[in-house]
């Protein structure tokens, strides 16, 4: 893998590496409302979007990175 190289320069637009621990908080988040509105009758949360709060996550999306940045910070481009 000495060779391996993103084709496209789309990162994310902060540092954090992954959304991986909001996702898993969102995802229990919603199975326990909707396993509590089930136990007392009420209709449950439809989606996981009712439940939490995508912009408070810590990474803000993607984008394409400038050409200057890739020529300033070449190891943007690594895997």
């Amino acid at each position: 893998m000495s060779r391996s190289y993103r084709k496209t320069p789309i990162m994310g637009f902060t540092t954090a590496e992954s959304e991986k621990q909001d996702k898993r908080k969102a995802n229990r988040a919603f199975r326990r409302k909707s396993r509590v509105a089930i136990a007392s009758g009420k209709e449950p949360p439809f989606s996981i979007r009712c439940v939490s709060n995508i912009w408070s996550f810590a990474k803000d999306g993607k984008g394409y990175c400038h050409a200057e940045t890739l020529a300033k910070y070449p190891d943007l481009m690594r895997k």
